[in-house]
């Protein structure tokens, strides 16, 4: 992450609230896109995390977990800001509208992931704010007074994370600013439809689904698909999702998870694009995981087809989890493999 630890935002968050940097007021504090670490969240405090791994993580540890905020509940918003401008100005919105008035709203970004913006963009929404710097960190903070606000802009903000309709060429789809390939058709999920056989039959899972573009691909491609469960670990990508499926004619399912805890087969078929980041590093153990989790739940004569950036060693846990390995195309950068006989 360009040097920056991805702690180093929770530890920066922390150090304003230990040294008095701003004071929180009493009442609900509503923690955006929180993770655990540096005595971080405290008890009591909401915890707004859309990324079911790390919702699961905050639960196991007895934090009031949501994927969403309650509109206008909280004394308190703190944020930990996405690395987009566009993603941190969404969220500060959302933020701004789960706090009553009078209320506290800090968030927190490295420096090289974006910091440098808050404050002016707290300032430019509620009129002044103000800001520390930690942990090659900065901190801004301000107060929620409804007569200062600019409601244009907040009205701007609050748009940039709904749910919009976009079309790239003759495809249109419904998706949500934040989500991967939110505003395009991935390169490598193109070239895995263009693989995918035409007699696909029967009970199919898109795991890492997203706001949906290979499960679209695989019902127009494929009649014979009876029924399908989407599998998503982040929250934000299910609507858009469902209304991209909303007219289909067969059983549609989707479900908030993390597919590297198993898949609640049997399935005929599996087609995914797994991710392969944590933060910004490679972490090809997220794509073996989902191969595990696939060969567990296919039936014994079920089929998965993977894309992946060809450099990912994806190799030995698909051989090691069936019996039939063959890679069936390979362009710019990418591979699609089919694997079937899923061993037991």
């Amino acid at each position: 992450m360009n040097g920056l630890d991805e702690d180093a935002p929770l530890a920066a968050l922390a150090w304003a609230l230990d040294t008095g940097a701003f004071t929180l007021p009493a009442g609900e504090v509503a923690f955006f896109d929180a993770r655990l670490g540096h005595g971080l969240p405290r008890p009591g405090w909401r915890c707004v995390q859309p990324l079911r791994p790390a919702f699961e993580r905050l639960a196991a540890h007895g934090f009031d977990a949501t994927p969403e905020p309650a509109a206008e509940s909280c004394a308190a918003a703190l944020v930990l800001a996405p690395r987009s401008r566009e993603a941190s100005r969404a969220r500060l919105a959302q933020a701004l509208d789960a706090l009553t008035p009078g209320g506290l709203i800090a968030a927190v970004a490295g420096n090289s992931e974006g910091g440098g913006t808050l404050r002016d963009d707290l300032a430019a929404l509620l009129g002044e704010a103000q800001a520390g710097s930690k942990h090659r960190c900065r901190i801004a903070w301000a107060r929620k007074d409804p007569a200062r606000i600019n409601a244009e802009l907040l009205a701007q903000w609050r748009a940039l994370g709904e749910v919009r309709h976009l079309a790239q060429g003759e495809f249109s789809f419904w998706t949500r600013p934040g989500l991967f390939a939110w505003d395009r058709i991935d390169a490598a999920s193109a070239l895995l439809t263009e693989q995918l056989p035409a007699d696909l039959s029967g009970r199919a899972a898109d795991a890492g689904a997203g706001w949906g573009f290979l499960s679209m691909a695989l019902l127009r491609r494929c009649p014979g698909i009876t029924a399908l469960d989407l599998f998503e670990a982040d929250a934000r990508a299910l609507e858009p999702a469902r209304r991209n499926l909303e007219n289909a004619a067969i059983d549609i399912s989707l479900h908030w998870h993390d597919v590297t805890r198993g898949l609640p087969g049997p399935f005929d078929a599996v087609v995914m694009n797994p991710p392969f980041h944590v933060g910004r590093a490679d972490d090809p153990a997220l794509g073996r995981a989902f191969i595990a989790s696939a060969a567990a739940a296919l039936a014994p004569g079920g089929a998965l087809w993977l894309v992946a950036n060809r450099h990912l060693p994806y190799e030995a846990e698909l051989e090691a989890r069936f019996g039939t390995v063959r890679r069936t195309a390979e362009h710019d950068g990418f591979k699609v493999i089919h694997a079937r006989e899923p061993r037991r």
